[in-house]
């Protein structure tokens, strides 16, 4: 295997939202994907770009995917990086590429003055834990997502 991880570009974005369908599939959630390449193309390539993306190939053919942006922590005054999604295709799993993906994030995060590299990870998926904790991943237990979407993000934006 001939491993390349590149940022992506405009061409990548049908790949891109394929690993992202890839992916809400093996999530059981591939109802809730209504990302469109428009939608992509947009958060990625505009005048403020909302994420960006790597790409892993191996031998020129797509087979991993990190999409990411900055966070901020207010209580180390410092931007963060988080990844979204990080998708390997299964035919390349076990072969490094999420390894390779990681660590090119990790010192990405590194190279911009970033404190902290933050992910979420489905419980259910042990997998993905055991992978990330070998990576020297910390699960923060004590953290809870909170998430308002749809018609409660609409009630809780109206005026009173």
């Amino acid at each position: 295997m001939t491993l390349m991880i590149r940022p992506a570009e405009p061409k990548d974005v049908p790949t891109v939202l394929h690993f992202v369908r890839e992916l809400a599939d093996y999530e059981n959630a591939i109802e809730k994907v209504v990302a469109t390449e428009t939608l992509l193309h947009e958060a990625m390539f505009s005048a403020t770009p909302a994420a960006e993306a790597l790409i892993a190939e191996n031998d020129g053919s797509p087979v991993g995917l990190a999409l990411f942006f900055h966070n901020f922590s207010t209580w180390t005054g410092w931007r963060g990086l988080y990844l979204e999604d990080l998708y390997v295709t299964p035919a390349a799993r076990g072969h490094g590429v999420g390894k390779a993906l990681l660590k090119h994030l990790a010192a990405l995060a590194v190279e911009r003055g970033c404190t902290r590299f933050e992910w979420q990870v489905l419980t259910w998926n042990t997998p993905a834990i055991d992978f990330y904790q070998a990576m020297g991943a910390e699960l923060m237990e004590e953290w809870r997502t909170c998430r308002v979407s749809g018609e409660a993000l609409t009630r809780l934006a109206a005026k009173d």
